[in-house]
């Protein structure tokens, strides 16, 4: 048989106080209501727990007993409570996010930064990785990935502005190899491929041109399943590289690498910081979403 957790509570009250009227107090009922609640944990125990005077309240043996084997577990439990009302009122606590390192590195730590310093008792996990991790059955609060690619059943959130890819080598390669003029003309160059971690299969080089979309698979020496590994190797000059323009920071303006093809890519969805519908999120999530949030007209909150 269940017992009814509150006439415990009652029961530890009246015990630690020694009185029914000042336990009544405290607990906000009345002491009629908390007389009957006590005689009828004792009906259904089958034993006396407390023995009542005209001028006090003591517990019997079995009362004591009882006293000691749950005093200690009731105010823990209610030491715990206490925390959680605190950690919903007080920002603080982990907030886990998967992600890719470029986006860590570029948006999600300079936007974070300033909240971290002001909320010390919020704590970030970051993973960063290459592959779609479920962000429900791995735990995560949130991920981060390209508008376009997120679950319709997530909330989606944009954290960053519209992209576009580029194509891209470095001076070297362009002093051997003819500019390319159109993307069909990428399948005579030395192109760096990317190997896909969920699909396992070679990302296939995706242009824009005016009656839809045109893709290209290229052929090249080197495949890396790594976005940083694929932009040394085009400042190494061994072949063409594709990614989102951003991966390549400077190196474009700087004249390391020399953009091509730049009229066959028009900007998609950026980064979106995505997560399950929650109804009671934590304040130190909501403040972590406030701080990546980025503002767009017109915008919904549902992924695309």
């Amino acid at each position: 048989m269940r017992r009814n957790l509150n006439d415990l509570l009652y029961f530890v009250t009246v015990a630690r106080e020694g009185s029914f009227t000042r336990a009544a107090a405290q607990l906000g009922v009345t002491q009629p209501a908390l007389s009957q609640a006590i005689s009828g944990l004792e009906e259904r125990m089958q034993i006396r727990l407390l023995t009542r005077t005209t001028r006090s309240v003591s517990p019997t043996a079995a009362g004591e007993r009882l006293l000691q084997a749950i005093g200690n577990r009731i105010d823990e439990i209610e030491t715990e409570l206490d925390m959680l009302t605190e950690l919903r009122d007080k920002p603080a606590g982990t907030v886990r996010i998967t992600c890719g390192p470029n986006v860590l590195r570029t948006t999600l730590l300079p936007k974070l930064t300033p909240l971290l310093r002001e909320y010390p008792d919020i704590r970030i996990e970051f993973d960063a990785n290459h592959g779609f991790r479920d962000i429900v059955a791995d735990r995560f609060d949130a991920g981060v990935r390209l508008g376009d690619t997120i679950d319709k059943d997530m909330i989606a959130v944009p954290i960053g502005p519209r992209l576009r890819m580029a194509a891209v080598a470095s001076p070297d390669y362009f002093a051997r190899y003819p500019l390319p003029q159109t993307p069909q003309e990428l399948t005579q160059h030395l192109c760096i491929n990317q190997r896909m971690i969920k699909s396992g299969g070679l990302y296939v080089w995706d242009f824009d041109q005016d009656d839809g979309d045109l893709k290209v698979r290229v052929g090249g020496q080197l495949t890396f399943n790594t976005s940083e590994h694929i932009v040394d190797a085009a400042l190494a000059g061994l072949g063409i590289a594709f990614l989102p323009e951003e991966e390549f920071g400077a190196h474009i303006a700087e004249g390391r690498l020399i953009r091509v093809l730049e009229p066959w890519c028009r900007p998609f969805p950026g980064y979106y910081l995505y997560y399950p519908s929650r109804k009671q999120p934590s304040p130190a999530f909501s403040l972590v979403v406030d701080a990546l949030r980025m503002f767009e007209p017109g915008r919904g909150r549902r992924a695309r």
